[in-house]
């Protein structure tokens, strides 16, 4: 079966408020759970890590961690 690229997962570079989009995909997955995350709901990331997160409760206690 072949995949186009909005079947596979993107490639995101994570700044302060915003992220560029290095490969086309539709979804990245969450660092923490995996779970799959469209790019339109992304909300939760790490600049500093280049980390996403599929909920605010998740990337609080990701970034306590890393302190």
């Amino acid at each position: 079966m072949l995949m186009s690229s909005r079947d596979q997962l993107a490639k995101l570079r994570y700044e302060a408020s915003s992220f560029r989009v290095l490969k086309a995909g539709r979804h990245v997955a969450c660092a923490v759970s995996g779970e799959l995350i469209a790019l339109e709901d992304l909300r939760y990331w790490s600049a500093d890590l280049q980390e996403p997160y599929a909920s605010a409760e998740i990337a609080t206690k990701r970034l306590l961690e890393a302190q």
